[in-house]
């Protein structure tokens, strides 16, 4: 964006999984080929690699201006040699959660749910639009790591007029499957927090309410009957 006349008429990325700063001795791979780049564009480039990768390096050809690189995937957290008597956000984005699916995201995604920090206003939480019908909504949320619940934080952040009413948990361990079909069987999950009112603007956290479940590896929230919620936090130890 923005550079028309300064642009690099072409850019390639390598990539390599190191555990220290990469140096001259790092061994790169390639991760795209060196490839033709216009003015002001954005460029959108498919990428299959299997491999876990920890760096990025972009290579410009020759010189130019580049205005912003994002590099979309999946966090693979590494539980090798995690205390297993710690206590972890389970869900969390950085801990290798992921959103799965929802009913509605109208106003905001329900990645922002999992993101580190708390929300900055109500775009970066997850906001469903008014119901006019019966129900409620919903998102369901896969942890990395098989775990047992212990605590639980709802935030509301930012959301005044427009945060849920109540609550709900429900949560399974899915072993095996699709998405699509644990979106299917969801309804049907075992509860793992009751109903519970929700306050405007405010860190909500749930511990004595909980039922344990034992290990799980998938949760539902449901908000009744619609709203905003900025994060969800699902403390817990690995099963």
């Amino acid at each position: 964006s923005h550079f028309m006349g300064n642009y690099p008429p072409a850019a390639s990325i390598d990539v390599c999984e190191s555990h220290e700063e990469p140096n001259a001795r790092t061994a790169w791979a390639p991760l795209i080929r060196p490839t033709n780049l216009r003015g002001n564009s954005h460029h959108y480039i498919p990428v299959e690699s299997p491999s876990v990768w920890t760096h990025v390096r972009l290579n410009i050809f020759p010189d130019g201006g580049i205005a912003r690189l994002r590099v979309y995937g999946r966090v693979a957290r590494s539980w090798d040699g995690a205390d297993r008597d710690a206590e972890y956000d389970l869900v969390a984005l950085h801990n290798g959660g992921r959103a799965v699916a929802c009913n509605d995201e109208h106003f905001g995604s329900m990645w922002n749910l999992i993101a580190p920090g708390r929300g900055i206003n109500m775009g970066d939480g997850w906001e469903t639009r008014r119901r006019r019908e019966p129900g409620n909504d919903w998102v369901i949320l896969a942890l990395d790591h098989a775990g047992r619940i212990a605590r639980v934080e709802v935030d509301t952040a930012h959301f005044k007029g427009n945060y849920p009413d109540r609550c709900s948990l429900q949560a399974a361990l899915v072993t095996g499957g699709t998405d699509e079909s644990a979106v299917a069987q969801s309804m049907f999950w075992r509860v793992l927090l009751p109903e519970q009112e929700l306050q405007r603007d405010q860190q909500h956290f749930f511990q004595r309410e909980l039922i344990d479940l034992g290990p799980v590896t998938h949760v539902r929230l449901n908000i009744i009957p619609d709203g905003g919620v900025s994060r969800l936090r699902l403390y817990g130890r690995l099963a």
